[in-house]
């Protein structure tokens, strides 16, 4: 008698889970975009372009604003990246360490000299009579532009492990999320960012400072997008405010 009053008591209890099993169990499995997709190889001349962009826009910067005279660090970007252009293929279908290594210090060494031009002009503006506001907004816009699209190419090499990573099919954790990976009635399933999505984060983060569309997820693309939106800021608030009460 009391193992079946114990019966009855188990029986509402277990109502729910059954329920629940067999709704699960009738609703057809909706399709989802695979992670990672298929491989897809990635053209390298976008990104060797951005950077020869880039340095070209370095040179036109005054010797007081770069590290010895205004050609020499240009000079040693360009043989970086002649060496680069050697190294890499026309497209990246395998990962190529040592091409990523020397990739990521050329953007590294340029980032760095673009900051200093930064700072020096900032100095400048903070601790001297400045005159030529013209030269003092063409070289702020110069260090912008190099700021939008060196980030662009920090973007497209460390997203999901790089662009060889990404050729082979064997994406790490996304960095970003972009507005393609929510709606999967958007682009086909086997959508995967490419080099002008990159850059047009970078743009959009430079301009307003924020993400936009597309969220950092990992720390790494947070700190770097923060240290883009700072050299925007200083640059666009600082440099280029101050020029024009100088005009």
């Amino acid at each position: 008698m009391a193992s079946s009053r114990s019966r009855c008591a188990a029986a509402p209890s277990d109502a729910p889970h059954t329920l629940f099993v067999a709704v699960a169990d009738a609703v057809p499995s909706l399709p989802g975009r695979p992670y990672p997709p298929p491989g897809s190889g990635e053209a390298a001349w976008p990104a060797q372009a951005t950077v020869l962009t880039a340095i070209a826009l370095q040179l036109g910067l005054p010797d007081r604003l770069t590290v010895g005279p205004s050609w020499l660090v240009p000079a040693l970007e360009g043989a970086l990246l002649v060496g680069l252009f050697a190294a890499t293929p026309n497209k990246l279908h395998h990962e190529h360490r040592r091409r990523r290594r020397v990739a990521l210090g050329l953007i590294a060494f340029v980032s760095a000299a673009n900051i200093f031009s930064l700072v020096e002009l900032s100095h400048l503006l903070l601790h001297h009579h400045v005159e030529n506001g013209r030269e003092l907004i063409g070289s702020g816009v110069l260090i912008w532009l190099t700021n939008f699209l060196i980030f662009g190419l920090w973007y497209w090499e460390l997203d999901r492990g790089g662009p060889g990573t990404r050729g082979e099919g064997r994406d790490g954790p996304p960095d970003f999320l972009f507005p393609q990976m929510n709606d999967d009635r958007i682009e086909p399933l086997d959508w995967r960012p490419k080099f002008i999505d990159y850059l047009y984060v970078s743009l959009t983060n430079a301009a307003a400072f924020s993400p936009t569309d597309t969220m950092p997820l990992t720390p790494m693309a947070k700190s770097i997008m923060g240290v883009q939106s700072i050299v925007s800021l200083v640059t666009i608030g600082l440099i280029v405010s101050r020029a024009v009460n100088i005009l």
